[in-house]
């Protein structure tokens, strides 16, 4: 009971922190709505990105996390699972951001979605943003797995929400600060190529030279991001395609980053959770899940009750404390008034309490099933479980978010 009322406390503390972290950056993406207008098709590449940070990062902490629990985590910058978990990262981060402004462009371009960017935009957007976010993400997750070790902390309750926050914060900031790169002659083909380059030789280096811990974070982990990227891309085109419905109301643009990294944030959780338990021989990965796993999705709705409350009424009383701070002439300048700021404090608890059912129920059957399935396959959990809970919980978080506008009359 002890372990549990631990759980609960480093678990809603992480999360409540996260919850605030993404409020300001759904505030950030609120606030660039201009941006979005101006640079159509940028929309199709934030969700994306932003989850790609979630998906390295979030396996990175949960990796170190089973080293904690093992006693094989040291501080040694140069060898060892800390090292190889650093240089995984970073050419992870480059490979990434790569394949998501491909997949941007040309998903786009197949399902007919209008963007104004070019190939050279999204992958200077996309890689430049990336390696921004992804180097202050390293030193953050070094931070935690230090001081959760410091502490005694356990770090499968702090990682995933801590270090989904901190991709919301600096994503999208990176990624605007990027588009000042684009549309400039002769440097942004110049800066493209060298970036195009610098992805493929980082991932021939892990290969050819990496110890083998190294090599087989990097291999196993291509292909599920590679799966994470296109499902979330889908999520930024259906975003870009219904736009304006979130425009609409700021508060839902506030609302949006912190209800989808949220729900990643409780997958990785319960998938960190449950890994470290596979690890040391306390969870069968059986699929019919034991008793032991109902206590762990017990403990994740606990969370979740409280988090999608608490996500829904700030957004709306964010969005009004704006409308109060910011005068008449601003808000008519970007189409709005005070009285379209939110569309009330019941219909926001309502709308993030229905998604954030379905969110999490999603959730913890990607957690579940990604951690049990890939150790069944002879995978590491770690690098796999959360990933496919990033992937999943967008698209269905975005889906059940749909879902909700539509049962509250806000979207047809």
């Amino acid at each position: 009971m002890t372990e549990e009322k631990e759980s609960l406390r480093q678990g809603f503390a992480a999360l409540f922190l996260s919850s605030v972290g993404e409020l300001v950056a759904g505030v950030a993406l609120a606030g660039i709505t201009g941006t979005l207008e101006e640079l159509v098709g940028l929309a199709v590449l934030i969700p994306a990105a932003i989850a790609m940070r979630g998906a390295i990062f979030g396996a990175m902490g949960s990796r170190l996390s089973t080293t904690i629990h093992t006693g094989l985590f040291e501080v040694n910058l140069r060898r060892g699972p800390l090292a190889e978990n650093i240089q995984a990262a970073i050419a992870l981060s480059l490979v990434a951001s790569v394949f998501l402004a491909f997949l941007a462009r040309y998903l786009s371009s197949v399902l007919g979605v209008e963007t104004s960017l070019t190939i050279f935009d999204y992958i200077i957007i996309s890689t430049v943003g990336g390696i921004l976010a992804g180097l202050l993400l390293v030193v953050i997750t070094v931070f935690v797995a230090r001081i959760s070790v410091r502490r005694n902390w356990d770090m499968d309750n702090i990682a995933a929400p801590m270090l989904t926050a901190a991709g919301d914060i600096l994503t999208l900031p990176a990624l605007v600060l990027a588009t000042y790169l684009i549309g400039v002659p002769i440097f942004s083909t110049s800066l493209t190529a060298i970036l195009v380059v610098l992805a493929a030789v980082s991932v021939g280096l892990v290969f050819r030279y990496g110890a083998g811990g190294l090599r087989r974070i990097v291999g196993e982990s291509l292909p599920i991001l590679a799966f994470n990227g296109f499902v979330t891309i889908l999520v930024g085109l259906a975003l870009e395609d219904r736009l304006d419905q979130f425009t609409a109301y700021p508060a839902l643009l506030i609302l949006l980053p912190a209800f989808l990294q949220e729900g990643g944030a409780l997958g990785g959780i319960l998938a960190s959770r449950l890994s470290s338990k596979v690890h040391l021989g306390l969870l069968a990965p059986r699929p019919i899940p034991q008793l032991v796993a109902f206590k762990d999705f017990t403990l994740i709705y606990i969370f979740a009750v409280g988090v999608y409350l608490f996500i829904g009424g700030a957004a709306h009383f964010i969005a009004e404390g704006l409308a109060l701070a910011l005068s008449p002439g601003f808000l008519d300048a970007l189409g709005l008034s005070a009285g379209t700021m939110s569309p009330g404090l019941s219909t926001m608890l309502g709308i993030s309490a229905l998604a954030g059912l379905i969110a999490t129920t999603a959730a913890v059957l990607a957690a579940y099933y990604g951690s049990t399935m890939s150790y069944r396959l002879g995978l590491d959990p770690d690098t796999y479980g959360i990933p496919i809970i990033t992937a999943m919980v967008d698209l269905f978080g975005f889906m059940s978010l749909i879902i909700s506008l539509i049962v509250f009359g806000l979207a047809g």
